[in-house]
């Protein structure tokens, strides 16, 4: 059975290799694609890709009417991410989340519409194995090390802060416990918003500067001895499609809420 997906944001530095890598595969077909200044062409003729005659349109409600899905790929902004979702699951299909900048609230009302509906939602705040990786080693650690801190690193240009991907890291450790301050925040001195933002029980920092694509690091620290996480993107979505195929193939597989890739992984 072919999988039918609506890829939105299918236009976008990470959409379009998404949908090239999709074009010669037998089990997935895209059937739609939303880009709201392409829309009205197909998606061949934007990615001067032969192999993808789908239509494109300017939203995914438009898109959602006209050709039915099976899987729903959310790959746009966080201002109409929760939107795009809660439209897709009304429509009956499963979803894979991976745009960045949804906060937990958000996260909490997508897993009952998917409850509800009966569908699964993935949503994945990073598709390379090197952040499912690094999320796994952090959470270990944390059960271990009490302190630690996030530093968030993104281009100039990203909106959204902290980065999908430290989101879903703090909201990780969070299950585990929260960072300890051996000095509590109010009682810094000086500026205290230097010391970070307090999220879900960590310390988070978020740098913006050209030179970074993104990049999440997660430092533990003991006396006299520290263990440092890092992950580093490159300059391309490459290491991101593998994972947002996998995604694609599973989200089937399970009703309501997942969050990251490793949920659908057999990491143990």
């Amino acid at each position: 059975m072919t999988i039918r997906v609506c890829l939105a944001g299918a236009t976008g530095w990470a959409g379009s290799s998404v949908a090239r890598a999709i074009a010669p595969l037998d089990d997935i077909t895209l059937v739609s694609a939303v880009s709201r200044t392409h829309a009205g062409k197909t998606l061949g003729d934007v990615l001067t890709d032969p192999r993808l005659t789908c239509p494109v349109y300017a939203t995914a409600q438009e898109a959602l009417a006209a050709n039915p899905c099976d899987v729903f790929f959310e790959f746009t902004k966080p201002d109409a991410a929760k939107t795009n979702v809660l439209s897709a699951l009304q429509h009956g299909a499963h979803v894979v989340i991976g745009t960045s900048g949804l906060a937990n609230e958000d996260y909490d009302e997508i897993a009952a519409a998917a409850e509800k509906a009966g569908r699964g939602v993935l949503a994945v705040g990073n598709f390379a194995l090197t952040v499912v990786l690094l999320q796994k080693f952090a959470e270990i650690a944390a059960k271990f090390i009490p302190q630690w801190e996030i530093i968030d690193y993104a281009h100039e240009h990203k909106k959204d802060a902290p980065s999908g991907t430290v989101r879903e890291l703090a909201y990780r450790l969070s299950k585990i416990r929260p960072s300890e301050l051996t000095v509590p925040l109010e009682e810094t001195q000086g500026v205290k918003e230097t010391r970070g933002a307090r999220m879900t029980g960590s310390q988070v920092h978020s740098v913006r500067l050209p030179g970074y694509t993104i990049s999440a690091e997660i430092i533990f620290g003991m006396p006299d001895q520290k263990l440092t996480i890092r992950h580093d993107s490159g300059s391309s979505a490459q290491p991101y499609v593998d994972g947002s195929l996998l995604a694609i193939r599973k989200v089937s597989t399970f009703t309501g809420l997942r969050r990251g890739l490793d949920s659908v992984l057999d990491l143990s």
